[in-house]
Order: structure tokens, then sequence, then C-alpha cells
């Protein structure tokens, strides 16, 4: 509803069309406009003592602000890519920032996030969201959603959704060169997508009493 009232929520012109974009054509870069700032957080965790990554700890960096909520199947699915892609070029120049917001009320416990991370096992910083302020700021919408920001500090691709994986990891592969032409980059990752293809497979199931729905 705010966003719907004032606009963008914060989000460039820019940005907004790139999202708009998703899924009508093959992921490519583009340019998506300054990124906001990770704003409004509750707190983080993976980091040294759990600090906050600064602004000047980016700087220079590729950077992938994954959107996700620890209970959500599709991000379930979506973190172990999220993660090899962390590990394989951490020494190449990317960073990885695991953003949290939650989607249901325990997720706002950031004991909960802390269990649900470990056991999905990733390795990256996680910025809690429990505001929303940050997912505003990107006039983010989904999970899981990734947002791919070049070594200047522009959004250069916005992907929501599970998929797709050799073709994202292609594009962090292209801002990687663009940032240091010399880089020696490792191998692309191969881990198996467990993205759902079969049509006989039921759809996810929400339960509780503002899901009810009145038959008559």
């Amino acid at each position: 509803m705010r966003r719907a009232l004032t606009g963008s929520g914060g989000a460039s012109e820019a940005l907004t069309a790139c999202q708009d974009m998703v899924g009508e054509a093959a992921p490519a870069l583009a340019d998506c406009g300054p990124a906001p700032q990770l704003t409004g957080l509750d707190g983080w965790l993976n980091t040294p003592r759990n600090a906050p990554v600064t602004a000047a700890d980016l700087s220079g960096k590729v950077l992938l602000v994954d959107f996700w909520a620890y209970s959500c199947i599709n991000c379930q699915r979506a973190i172990p890519h999220v993660d090899a892609w962390a590990r394989a070029y951490k020494d190449s120049g990317l960073d990885v920032i695991g953003v949290h917001t939650p989607e249901y009320a325990f997720e706002h416990v950031p004991a909960n996030i802390a269990a649900g991370a470990e056991r999905l096992g990733t390795s990256y910083p996680i910025a809690i969201d429990n505001n929303f302020a940050t997912w505003d700021a990107f006039h983010n919408q989904s999970w899981p959603a990734d947002y791919l920001i070049d070594a200047t500090g522009r959004i250069r691709y916005a992907g929501t959704g599970e998929g797709l994986y050799p073709e994202t990891e292609e594009l962090i592969r292209q801002l990687l060169t663009s940032a240091d032409p010399d880089a020696v980059l490792p191998v692309a990752t191969d881990v198996p997508d467990r993205t759902p293809t079969s049509s006989l497979q039921s759809p996810e199931t929400y339960l509780g009493a503002a899901r009810a729905v009145l038959h008559r």
C-alpha cells in the first residue's frame, strides 16, 4: 500500500524497470541504477562478533544481495547455489549478503534465523531485516530475489525465484572480469538444480486463520 501511494518505495525508476523485465527475457546485465543502502537492519549473523558489514567493507567489490527467509522452501532450494558462489568467488572479488526478511512471525526471532542459517549451511554474512526497511529500499517483492551490484555500486541484474543458476553465475563472472580483467576465475560451480519441474507436484500449502477462505 505504501508503494502504491508513494510510487517506487525508494527504488529508482531504472531498478523498477529491471524488476518488471524479470522472466521476459534471458538473464543479462543491464544498468538498473544505483544500489540502495542496506538500511534499518536489526542485526547481523555470520560476521566476526556479528558486527555490521559497512559500505567501506564492500567498496570496490562485486556484490550479490540475496533476499530470503529460512522457512521459504524456494529459498531452501536456492541457498546451496548462493553459498557455492560465495565460497567459489570470495577470493575473486565477490561478496554475498543474505538479507533475511521474515514471511512469518517466528522468522523475526534472531535465534530462529541463526538456527535456520546454520541448518542450511550458509557461510556468508546475513543481515536481519525484520522491519522490511532494506526490502522496501530495493522495492523487493519476492522470496528469493537476487540483485547483482557491480564494483561501482550500480545494480546490474535483478532476478526472482528459483532456477537460472548457470545464467546468474555467468553474470557474476562477467562482473568480476569487468572489475578486474586480470582476474583468474575458478571453474563454474556444479550444484544440482532442485527446482521442481513436474506438473504433478502439488503446490505449497499455507496454513493458518489468515489464509482461510469461506466456501459457500
